[in-house]
């Protein structure tokens, strides 16, 4: 390992963003643990990076359970002894328009991306303070700035992650660095979640023009590789073509 390398917990590491940083990190030197709940996913990630000469391991990681949160950063500091960054990027997006009335898909969105996201920084605070630093990543979307048909209570979601975001950061000046990254239309299986006819269809033609998740992956590199002076707090990241 290399002075500079880091430990770093990337939650939703399965697919999509999450896996994509989790190579790029990775291949820059620093020690990953993974998350999610499809294992058979992360345990073939972990093997892949092992085969390019990194480091990492994986635990089965359900972030609306908070105790779950807890021990998969437990289970990290106890392998490595720290834990520098943590990346909140568990997120589902089944959109549809409110007359739906979806309501169990508005409380998942909620358990997930905004409990999800409290429940990554509630374990990773206390252990960041304790050895004198750390830097949380949270990954928003274009959907934490503006709000479109459909995705009312995901737009919602992801403003309250740029909202927690920019209070940790008030609160923790000069301790823990805080970065929101927010992509555009990302090439990933977040869709997949969209049970909504409508909502499915219209999603088609705004994923025609998406950039791959390795974009995310390195906006978050960036973030991660500044010295530890610098907090780069917001990114967003779109498809040039795209004009939302």
């Amino acid at each position: 390992m290399t002075q500079t390398s880091k430990v770093v917990l990337v939650t939703g590491a399965s697919s999509g963003i999450g896996e994509a940083t989790a190579l790029r990190l990775a291949a820059d030197g620093h020690r990953v643990f993974l998350g999610a709940r499809r294992t058979e996913r992360l345990e073939k990630l972990a093997a892949r990076i092992a085969e390019d000469g990194g480091t990492a391991g994986f635990r089965r990681l359900d972030v609306t359970d908070a105790a779950d949160v807890q021990a998969f950063v437990s289970a990290a500091v106890e392998r490595w002894g720290r834990l520098d960054v943590i990346v909140n990027n568990a997120g589902v997006m089944p959109l549809s328009p409110l007359s739906e009335l979806k309501v169990a898909e508005w409380d998942r969105m909620l358990d997930v991306n905004v409990r999800g996201v409290l429940h990554g920084i509630a374990a990773a605070l206390p252990v960041m303070r304790a050895q004198g630093g750390g830097h949380v990543v949270n990954i928003a979307s274009v959907g934490a700035y503006e709000v479109v048909p459909t995705a009312a209570v995901y737009c919602a979601t992801k403003f309250a992650v740029r909202a927690l975001s920019e209070g940790l950061r008030q609160e923790s000046a000069g301790d823990i660095r805080v970065s929101v990254v927010s992509p555009g239309v990302t090439e990933s299986e977040l869709a997949d979640s969209i049970s909504d006819p409508r909502a499915r269809e219209d999603m088609k033609t705004y994923r025609s023009v998406a950039v791959p998740a390795s974009a995310i992956a390195d906006a978050i590199a960036f973030a991660v590789s500044r010295p530890a002076e610098v907090d780069v707090n917001e990114i967003v990241v779109r498809p040039a073509a795209s004009a939302q």
